[in-house]
């Protein structure tokens, strides 16, 4: 009998504000904090408190049976602290009951590994450290922002150490077989590729509110017998948006008293069971390999980057966006690594699509009037970010310079000082002299002191030894002879 395995994404963009040209280089405050607040506020009352609430509620009840994967994006925890820290405590309490796995991905939910490697890897790495932080274990399963996935991120991935990585199970990569099934990445026989349930993840995520759908109402008792139907199925993967509890399907819809009847409903079958991306990685055997050699993603038509990066104005914001990644990893400061992860976020690409302009959800409205509006605001941030680094370097090169010519004027004194106290020590290590050696001293002296130098008359006082012993032999002469 097939597993379930649910994984919600949660993530909270950083919008932006309208920034003009007057604002560059005069305000460099480019998120709009107001709508930031109410919008997370109105998140944690609507979606996150009400249905981690239930989804406790349904592990008390169902205990290991019940199992489910979560992944939470770093800037949605960012706004966590910042806003509604209750929110990060429900989560934390999920983490602690050990039926939750955690689901690695960039930290600010981007798409970092198209444009540098070195950038895609220091950003999962900063995820999964803070996820070890906040929910104590670090990720094994990963799942990258809007699902992009290819052959070369799998390998990527691989080589941090994931076991397990999640995409879309489009029909360009599987053909003509299911994704309900354990599959491994192309040459990555170790590890793990689980595929979503594409039609079954968009019944509960865009349809269920549908009153022209063919099934609506749709009721637990109905979509567990389509899961029943799939008894070949090893692992029914259902990926969707946590906003679909709550906020993009009201209260009032009857999302809540759906999931919350969905686990009992399926299990009232024997051999069905709920179980994390990782506990069907460990206990599934892959059926085959799956060859994605371009990149896909949940992109609801094409499965691909077009809604991201379909247009000129998407290329040449990322473009010039990643640009700037070598020298602003240079400087290595704060306050410029926290605005350029924020400014990566896939979000800000996705509001100027011209192709899902009129298709928005109402959960996640573009802030912006037009796409070509969004496309202004961020290039005018862009340029003040910009500005900011050149600053940034400029003042960096100063202090450079300064260190070495203050090295410079330093070290000649510090040498020629060096032996000054050498010969002073040296000086000083000789050994005191006793007192016949200080008379002997100061007779030296005296005999020094009252010779005459060359080219001077001898000194008037006086008398050198010679001439007082000649003195006294001429009168010892003298005695005699009288």
């Amino acid at each position: 009998m097939p597993a379930l395995c649910l994984c919600f994404v949660v993530h909270e963009p950083y919008r932006l504000r309208r920034y003009t040209v007057f604002d560059m280089g005069q305000n460099s405050v480019y998120e709009d904090d107001d709508r930031n607040c109410d919008s997370l506020l109105y998140a944690a009352r609507q979606t996150y408190l009400p249905m981690n609430t239930i989804l406790l509620k349904l592990i008390k009840r169902y205990g290991r049976d019940f199992r489910l994967s979560v992944c939470i994006s770093g800037t949605a925890l960012d706004q966590f602290e910042q806003y509604a820290p209750e929110v990060l405590e429900s989560f934390q309490a999920l983490a602690e009951t050990g039926n939750v796995e955690f689901v690695g991905d960039t930290n600010p939910h981007s798409m970092a590994f198209l444009y540098s490697r070195e950038e895609f890897i220091l950003q999962v790495e900063e995820h999964a450290k803070r996820l070890k932080n906040l929910f104590g274990k670090r990720p094994t399963t990963y799942r990258n922002a809007e699902l992009v996935y290819n052959n070369a991120m799998a390998a990527c991935l691989a080589e941090l150490g994931f076991r397990t990585a999640l995409t879309e199970g489009a029909d360009q990569v599987l053909g003509w077989r299911s994704p309900n099934y354990v599959y491994t990445p192309l040459n990555l026989p170790d590890m793990r590729l689980l595929l979503r349930n594409v039609t079954l993840s968009m019944d509960i995520g865009r349809r269920f509110n549908d009153r022209n759908w063919d099934q609506w109402p749709l009721t637990a008792d109905k979509f567990a017998s389509w899961i029943h139907n799939l008894e070949d199925a090893e692992v029914i993967n259902l990926f969707n948006d946590y906003h679909i509890y709550g906020l993009r399907n009201s209260a009032d819809s009857g999302i809540f008293n759906f999931f919350e009847a969905l686990p009992g409903a399926i299990m009232a079958k024997p051999g069905y069971y709920f179980a994390t991306c990782a506990d069907v990685a460990k206990k599934l055997k892959p059926v085959a390999e799956i060859d994605v050699p371009e990149f896909i993603s949940w992109d609801e038509e094409g499965r691909d980057l077009n809604a991201w990066l379909g247009n000129d104005m998407q290329k040449d914001a990322v473009h010039a966006l990643y640009a700037l990644t070598k020298r602003v990893r240079a400087l290595n400061l704060p306050w410029l690594n926290q605005d350029f992860e924020r400014l990566q976020t896939a979000d800000h690409f996705h509001n100027m699509s011209t192709k899902w302009f009129t298709v928005f959800m109402p959960d996640r409205p573009n802030p912006f009037p037009s796409p070509y509006d969004a496309y202004i605001a961020y290039m005018n941030i862009l340029s003040d970010f910009e500005m900011r680094v050149n600053a940034a370097e400029a003042e960096a090169a100063r202090e450079n310079t300064g260190a070495k010519t203050a090295k410079k004027t330093v070290t000649k004194p510090q040498a020629k000082a060096a032996k000054a106290p050498a010969k002073a020590v040296a000086s000083k290590a000789v050994a005191p002299k006793s007192g016949a050696a200080k008379q002997a001293s100061a007779k030296t002296s005296q005999a020094k002191t009252g010779a005459a130098k060359p080219g001077q008359a001898k000194p008037k006082t006086g008398t050198s030894k010679a001439g007082t012993s000649k003195a006294g032999t001429s009168k010892a002469v003298r005695k005699k002879a009288s």
